[in-house]
């Protein structure tokens, strides 16, 4: 859906001194809506961007996406809410996934660029998005669906827009969030629903896996067909939790 925005030239524009949240819309109901505003809240109070108590103003947000929805509805839709200082603005399209992408599995291959898990603002998501972006328009070009970044250690994070959860032996696994990664609403469920273990994870380490799954608001679980050299047939509990997700919607 195209909108017609204005934008104040402020340091969200500038600098990327701002944030922003992704929400899927399902038949007119913004997914995990709550929590989105939770992970916001804790991003523009840190950045120092809202001018007024700050339930308050996302109390104010919340109502405004209720309203946005319920002039545009969606029956599978992305609703982007950006915040920097002198702007909000909600923009929203369609969701472009396609069964097609979940029946093959997504192909992956790690990334130069790294995670700097020192840095505030890869605990995140702010308007600084650029190594997100160009990696994933590389990944496009170059035939695979998601780029993996290593931190400066070389341990695994997450995907240009994923998490990335392991499977061995029925047991999963994923990299913990002090590693250098963003705590996704997805990631965040499925540690909720799922007995997860949180551990440092290195490409070396990848032969020991039978399953991969990345995560995501947008496209929830989905299936990895490949990282690098590794291939990865078996998709048991990518499927179980997809089914589960999918009960509860």
């Amino acid at each position: 859906m195209n909108n017609n925005l204005k934008i104040t030239a402020d340091e969200g524009y500038w600098f990327g001194l701002g944030a922003f949240e992704t929400i899927w819309v399902y038949k007119n109901k913004a997914v995990f809506i709550e929590e989105h505003l939770d992970r916001l809240k804790n991003a523009v109070f840190y950045l120092n961007i809202v001018q007024e108590p700050i339930d308050q103003w996302i109390d104010k947000r919340k109502k405004e996406i209720e309203k946005y929805i319920s002039e545009n509805p969606m029956e599978n839709g992305v609703l982007k809410l950006t915040v920097s200082k002198e702007n909000i603005t909600i923009t929203s399209r369609k969701n472009t996934y396609t069964t097609e992408q979940y029946e093959k599995g997504f192909e992956l291959e790690y990334s130069n660029i790294r995670r700097n898990e020192t840095s505030p603002f890869t605990y995140m998501k702010t308007l600084n998005y650029s190594d997100c972006i160009w990696e994933k328009r590389k990944a496009k070009e170059n035939g695979f669906d998601e780029p993996i970044f290593l931190n400066t250690k070389g341990e695994i994070c997450e995907g240009a827009t994923t998490n990335i959860f392991f499977v061995s032996k029925d047991k999963i696994v994923t990299p913990p969030v002090s590693s250098g990664l963003l705590n996704g609403i997805m990631r965040q469920y499925i540690m909720k629903i799922a007995n997860v273990e949180e551990r440092i994870i290195r490409p070396e380490n990848i032969s020991e896996f039978t399953e991969i799954f990345l995560t995501n608001s947008l496209l929830g679980i989905m299936p990895v067909k490949r990282l690098g050299e590794h291939t990865f047939n078996s998709r048991n509990i990518a499927n179980k939790l997809i089914t589960e997700y999918h009960k509860n919607l």
